[in-house]
């Protein structure tokens, strides 16, 4: 199961399905529900996602879910209609809604453990700061299952530099939290019982900000990705003029009396 607690604009997802927090097509349709919640809730600035227990943040899908018989077709017509509530619970499945959320606010990742497959693809596209502990490791397995395009799918080689993309997809090896800061995967590493004080503490720094500021950052920062220079910079300068426009210009009551 996910629990999902608010405290002072911050939103905390924890993925508790022990031993080593894999996912299901149930819990994909629960996280989905949650971050659509956690996006649309105005309360919430900031989020923190986070694995109970110490073995692992999530362990990425659970190879022993019972996979219906389907023909070709039916599989095809599953992966290309949209998920709607009643479906059946099985893949392709709410993984492929919860990627194309519209993301509009910043999720912290307190990583403890494994974070593997489907667990990385998620950490690579929905988190934006990355804490890890000690005992991290990171991999993308599935090209040893005769699984590939993870890498492609997360855009890997856009978040850290192509030699360590390509060694993660290339191989299926895991990296330790270390390395994983060496290459940018992750931002700092800290020790088990500080993980998640240091992802409350950024949480609560991103949470005081102008919440309006910190949306249009966001989605400026992503957009710009995929632009030209000129592109990017005529973005940035709309999204900084519109929201610049909305401060509220009234000048003090002292100052306004004198």
């Amino acid at each position: 199961m996910f629990r999902y607690e608010k405290s002072e604009g911050i939103g905390i997802i924890t993925l508790d399905n022990p031993p080593v927090n894999v996912l299901t097509p149930e819990l994909h349709e629960e996280l989905y529900s949650i971050l659509k919640d956690f996006y649309s809730d105005p309360e919430v600035r900031c989020g923190i996602w986070t694995g109970a227990g110490d073995r692992a943040f999530c362990a990425g899908d659970d190879v022993k879910t019972v996979r219906p018989e389907r023909t070709t077709p039916e599989i095809v017509d599953r992966h290309l209609t949209p998920r709607r509530e009643g479906d059946a619970a099985e893949y392709p499945g709410w993984e492929q809604e919860i990627l194309s959320l519209k993301r509009t606010k910043p999720i912290i990742a307190a990583v403890n453990g494994a974070c593997m497959g489907q667990g990385m693809i998620y950490l690579l596209l929905l988190t934006d700061l990355r804490i890890a502990a000690p005992n991290a490791r990171f991999g993308m397995p599935e090209i040893a299952y005769g699984m590939p395009g993870a890498g492609g799918v997360t855009r890997l080689g856009r978040q850290i530099p192509q030699t360590a993309a390509l060694w993660l997809a290339l191989t299926g090896e895991a990296i330790g939290a270390e390395e994983a800061r060496r290459c940018f995967l992750v931002n700092e590493v800290v020790e088990l019982d500080r993980l998640m004080d240091r992802a409350r503490e950024i949480a609560v720094r991103i949470a005081a900000l102008p919440p309006r500021a910190v949306r249009v950052e966001m989605e400026t920062f992503y957009r710009s990705l995929d632009l030209s220079r000129d592109d990017a910079m005529a973005l940035s300068s709309h999204m900084y003029q519109l929201v610049r426009a909305t401060f509220d210009k009234t000048p003090p009551l002292a100052s306004r009396e004198k």
